[in-house]
């Protein structure tokens, strides 16, 4: 799980209350894990587009092409395009298929079970750029455990030098990003700029390509 702090702009994203308030940029989260391995399989499939186009027949590189197509966009929308925006007046969750843009007088809770949740206008939304991992929360509850059992600040070492459990993380990467964003909805919502309602778009831009793809992909099977 990746972010990115906010930082002071002239013209930051985020709005701001009033002429005399510094504006500043959002706050990123998403999946490095995702974006690393969508990369990885985008890689490969240029390389397989360029070795259809060069070795193969017409038709073969064209069934090829269609797929990539259909398959290229649905790589994207689930690894590297889902991210959160965190800004002054609003949240931005930026998922697959959709982009949900919520002014922080809005959101009723953000919370965290078995994925991570905005409720919103009574509705909810699921952030795909902050995935829930058990393995981490698990691990997260026995380093609460140490840390209780190390309290004491001279015994935070082991006598071989290395930090023992009071120093490691006792919260998950997920539930703290979901706690600092509850945190900024309770604080931002009084704001007069984030103020409204909810508003989505669908990912026109992911769907377009991915649709058209699979039409080609349809029509050169069926009349080869």
């Amino acid at each position: 799980m990746t972010s990115t702090g906010p930082s002071s702009s002239s013209g930051g994203t985020g709005g701001s209350g009033g002429p005399d308030e510094p504006a500043y940029a959002d706050r990123v989260f998403r999946s490095g894990a995702a974006v690393f391995w969508g990369c990885a399989m985008l890689a490969v499939a240029a390389w397989l587009c360029i070795d259809a186009i060069v070795r193969s027949p017409a038709l073969t590189a064209w069934k090829v092409v269609a797929g990539l197509l259909f398959a290229v966009p649905l790589v994207v929308a689930f690894t590297i395009r889902p991210a959160v925006y965190a800004g002054a007046d609003r949240l931005r969750i930026r998922n697959p298929f959709r982009t949900i843009s919520l002014p922080w007088a809005s959101v009723d809770a953000v919370r965290t079970g078995y994925s991570s949740e905005v409720l919103a206008d009574g509705a909810k939304y699921q952030m795909w750029a902050v995935p829930v991992s058990l393995r981490q929360r698990k691990k997260a509850v026995r380093n609460q455990s140490r840390a209780a059992a190390h309290d004491d600040p001279a015994g935070s070492r082991t006598p071989f030098g290395r930090t023992s459990g009071a120093e490691r993380p006792t919260v998950a990467a997920s539930d703290q990003i979901v706690r600092d964003l509850q945190s900024l909805a309770e604080g931002q919502a009084s704001r007069p700029s984030a103020q409204g309602k909810p508003s989505v778009r669908w990912a026109l831009e992911i769907i377009a390509p991915c649709l058209v793809g699979l039409v080609a992909l349809v029509v050169l099977l069926t009349t080869s």
